[in-house]
């Protein structure tokens, strides 16, 4: 189920008699200490001294622990998280990294979904490892399409796969993973065995969900990695926290877990210094998160009146979460065209529909995040580049 990239199985002669040391409660004194902290060496401004934890400072991590806890049981999940199951970064993005180094060799393969955003094919390609697609279907509502990741898991290199990643909800599509769905994976991935990578940085901003969403990351069916942080929990992208939480059938955690230690320990913990604000930033995230759904579903209800009241030959596809929504126009205009027509006209750029590997011409991303009046504006810029087109 792992890589290869991690070296040693078992632990030399130093490593063995240094942990027997511990347990019998001898702390050793190190030869080569290079920790001026522990000198008297430190700057004023970081008192203290340093102690390399690679999954974070663990006061930090029992802050997140307790908050995800508390968040667990407001949606009805009697589920604890412990301190032991998170690892702290800098991103969902280096938590990409950190997992395709643990669980794929160079040249094995993840699967991730379409559409969908491509940061993880372009993450992939930097790790040396390939990204194969699934696919999502639209009728009326965004389904997964289970036919194709279990032809995936049926051709003759299914057995370089590593990993299904499934974000939820999905950007740009808003669409939870439902139950059918779920138990449909959950049971593909135990039969195959392979492991779950959950991103689920959209998962509090719902706009128009279907029953029975629920949360991957602690789940224990399946070796399972959730994925959040602060970027979008808090509304800043500036605060460039994120982690891993681990879970899953106890063997396997056990051993994802001293894999990825070597790992963290490797690129070093997170900054004391971003990690003494996290439980300052975590008392924010309950307001900062209700605000911005507030913004998205207003947009949202604005922009679908006024699509009705335009008769437009625009529609919005259905989002069930997220900060996006994707917008359906005529097909006979070339999204390129409609895009470079917005840039010299009406002063505004986009996404095509093609950057997220739509399956057909004839679609744009829309961002639910701006006040009204420019939301609103931006909505009529569009409509009217449509009818330009048109």
């Amino acid at each position: 189920m792992f890589s290869h990239r991690i070296g040693s199985e078992q632990p030399n002669r130093i490593a063995r008699a240094q942990a027997e040391a511990l347990d019998r409660g001898i702390r050793l004194g190190r030869l080569n200490d290079s920790n001026p902290t522990r000198f008297g060496l430190g700057p004023e401004s970081l008192p203290g001294i340093y102690g390399a934890e690679p999954q974070g400072p663990i006061q930090a991590r029992r802050s997140l622990a307790a908050f995800l806890t508390e968040r667990n049981r407001a949606g009805g999940s009697s589920a604890l998280v412990g301190p032991d199951d998170l690892y702290l970064l800098s991103s969902t993005s280096q938590a990409y990294s950190w997992l395709m180094k643990l669980l794929c060799d160079p040249g094995d393969i993840i699967l991730e979904p379409r559409p969908g955003y491509p940061l993880i094919e372009s993450i992939a390609g930097l790790e040396s490892v390939r990204a194969f697609p699934y696919g999502l279907e639209y009728d009326g509502s965004w389904f997964l399409d289970l036919a194709t990741i279990r032809e995936a898991l049926e051709e003759p290199e299914a057995d370089r796969i590593r990993a299904l990643v499934l974000i939820n909800p999905n950007n740009p599509t808003g669409s939870y993973l439902h139950p059918v769905e779920r138990q449909e994976v959950m049971d593909l991935c135990a039969r195959h065995d392979i492991a779950i990578i959950a991103d689920e940085v959209f998962f509090d901003y719902p706009l128009d969900p279907l029953p029975g969403r629920k949360r991957l990351a602690g789940d224990n069916e399946v070796l399972t990695f959730g994925l959040d942080g602060f970027s979008k929990i808090l509304a800043a992208p500036q605060a460039k926290v994120g982690w891993i939480q681990v879970s899953g059938p106890a063997p396997q955690v056990l051993e994802a877990r001293r894999r990825l230690d070597l790992i963290a320990d490797d690129y070093l913990p997170m900054s004391q210094i971003i990690a003494d604000g996290i439980s300052s930033m975590l008392q924010e995230v309950p307001g900062q998160t209700a605000r911005v759904a507030a913004r998205i579903r207003e947009n949202l209800t604005v922009l679908k009146t006024m699509l009705a009241e335009e008769s437009a030959c625009v529609s919005c596809l259905r989002a069930e979460a997220g900060w996006n929504t994707l917008l359906r126009f005529p097909a006979v205009i070339e999204e390129d065209d409609l895009v470079v027509h917005l840039i010299r006209r009406y002063g505004l750029t986009g996404q095509p529909g093609y950057f997220f590997d739509m399956p057909t011409n004839g679609y744009l991303a829309l961002s639910l995040l701006p006040e009204l009046p420019e939301f609103q504006h931006k909505v009529s810029a569009l409509l009217s580049a449509v009818n330009d087109l048109i």
